[in-house]
């Protein structure tokens, strides 16, 4: 960053007081600039005993199979994120039944948060980013061709709770 979004002055690189982390520092107004991570929010969809995988259509990773997630959005719980990815990847409406997986990738600036997901109907349909969508079952999974180490651990994580029945998730606030 060289310039201060909210006025236009350039930025110094400095660490501000009381602060334990050099920062984007406006030099005019003095607003700090945080980079924080990125959050991504998915679903691990299951139907009966099938697992929904999209293959994706875009960049990274085009042409590999994932779960449906994605970026949250300011404004939307990390529960309305899941759901929200769910319906833009695969046309697919789900209710979350719990948190599944919570995935520190450092080395690219993301916090994954994965949720269990039961399907409300098996009908599915490939969105904009998606090119195909199955469901498999355990054994048909493509494991050498997940687009993500993620969703390899997600997946994994998954099949040790397969049967396991899905908890009571209260609703988190607003």
């Amino acid at each position: 960053m060289r310039y201060c979004p909210a006025c236009g002055a350039p930025v110094a690189v400095r660490r501000p007081p009381g602060d334990t982390f050099e920062r984007h520092v406006c030099t005019a107004c003095g607003i700090i600039h945080y980079h924080n991570p990125k959050v991504v929010v998915g679903a691990f969809c299951r139907w009966q005993d099938q697992v929904l995988l999209c293959r994706r259509a875009i960049e990274p990773r085009a042409g590999y199979w994932t779960i449906p997630a994605g970026y949250l959005e300011l404004g939307e719980s990390s529960e309305q994120g899941a759901i929200r990815e769910a319906l833009e990847e695969a046309n697919a409406r789900i209710e979350i039944t719990g948190l599944l997986g919570v995935y520190n990738v450092v080395r690219i600036g993301q916090l994954q948060l994965f949720y269990r997901a039961r399907l409300l109907s098996p009908e599915v349909a490939a969105g904009s980013e998606t090119t195909e969508l199955a469901l498999f079952d355990w054994s048909e999974i493509p494991w050498q061709d997940l687009a993500f180490p993620s969703v390899d651990w997600l997946l994994r994580q998954a099949r040790s709770v397969w049967h396991a029945p899905d908890p009571i998730v209260p609703a988190l606030g607003p």
